[in-house]
């Protein structure tokens, strides 16, 4: 199969030019600050459901919400930069909420074209190798059950993990030689959706830290063919869906949506007398007749905390307060 390098450095061209003018956007939202005491925006904790365009990195994004709002922000989960859909952007104490939130499934729609791999696993790399191998749908499904559980997966030499202290795509990108090491991810499900003109079209429901690329090259690879991913979209994390989202290219002070910790987490509120509060907030452990699970720590109407019971006993796992 031939496979026109070109036209991959081309696409790879147009997702460099539709990146962000970040200096642009923060020029423009200056004046909104301005605004920040008649806002009520401005002093909320919580999170922003973002439709992350192609070409914006995840710090792109972070980076408006932060220059919209001049408070501490973060994001519960990276997106490649050609990759679009749902990326969840916390707000001022929900940053804490990071590992709570990887705990969520995340909903992926893959576009993967056989016959070809780059050397990043997508359309931005350069082809590597070709075959002329194109896998039947029914030999695609026969395998789709090897990749669903608990599996090993190795990461995409172009990624952000760490390599004696040095990231990988750094390394990559110099033709620095080096291995990573398989680790452990869970797919909870995997649908084709669409399989024509050698392109596989898969719906992937996943836990945290996949690597979707590797996934098509691993899939690609036990039908003894190659495959590269073009196209990524994140449909869902937990409970956010696209519905959910809103567009960063027209976010303002005044239109942005900040959800509040207790709509982002559905948990329930431990009703304790203040004394059984304040060791929770000194740090002790104590004795809780109830189910095992996390809680909500309220002081008054104000979540001070996230509790974990775990077989009678409640320690604070996040301290919010």
């Amino acid at each position: 199969m031939k496979i026109n390098n070109q036209s991959l450095q081309e696409n790879a061209k147009k997702l460099q030019k539709s990146k962000p003018n970040l200096k642009n956007s923060v020029m423009q939202e200056k004046p909104e600050k301005l605004q920040k005491l008649k806002n009520p925006n401005f002093i909320k904790t919580g999170i922003v459901a973002i439709n992350k365009p192609s070409g914006w990195t995840s710090f792109d994004v972070v980076n408006k919400i932060k220059h919209i709002l001049h408070a501490k922000v973060g994001h519960l989960g990276t997106l490649d930069p050609m990759a679009t859909g749902v990326l969840l952007v916390t707000v001022g104490k929900a940053t804490k909420l990071f590992d709570l939130m990887q705990e969520k499934q995340k909903t992926y729609i893959a576009k993967f074209e056989f016959g070809y791999v780059t050397d990043t696993l997508d359309a931005t790399g350069k082809v590597e190798n070709t075959t002329n191998n194109i896998p039947t749908h029914t030999q695609i499904e026969a395998v789709l059950a090897d990749f669903v559980g608990e599996i090993d997966q190795v990461p995409p030499k172009y990624s952000a993990k760490s390599v004696n202290g040095k990231r990988a795509y750094d390394l990559a990108r110099k033709n620095i030689d080096f291995e990573l090491q398989p680790k452990k991810v869970k797919i909870y499900s995997l649908k084709i959706v669409d399989f024509k003109n050698n392109i596989l079209t898969l719906e992937i429901v996943c836990g945290s830290g996949t690597y979707i690329r590797s996934l098509g090259r691993d899939i690609a690879k036990k039908v003894n063919s190659y495959a590269t991913m073009t196209e990524l979209i994140r449909t869902q994390i937990g409970s956010f869906g696209l519905k959910d989202c809103q567009e960063i290219s027209n976010l303002t002070a005044q239109n942005i949506n900040i959800l509040s910790i207790d709509k982002v987490l559905n948990y329930k509120t431990l009703n304790l007398p203040e004394q059984e509060k304040t060791k929770l907030l000194h740090g002790q452990t104590i004795k809780l007749s109830q189910d095992n699970g996390n809680f909500f720590l309220k002081s008054g109407n104000e979540i001070v905390a996230i509790v974990k019971v775990l077989n009678n006993l409640a320690k604070i796992s996040i301290f919010l307060g």
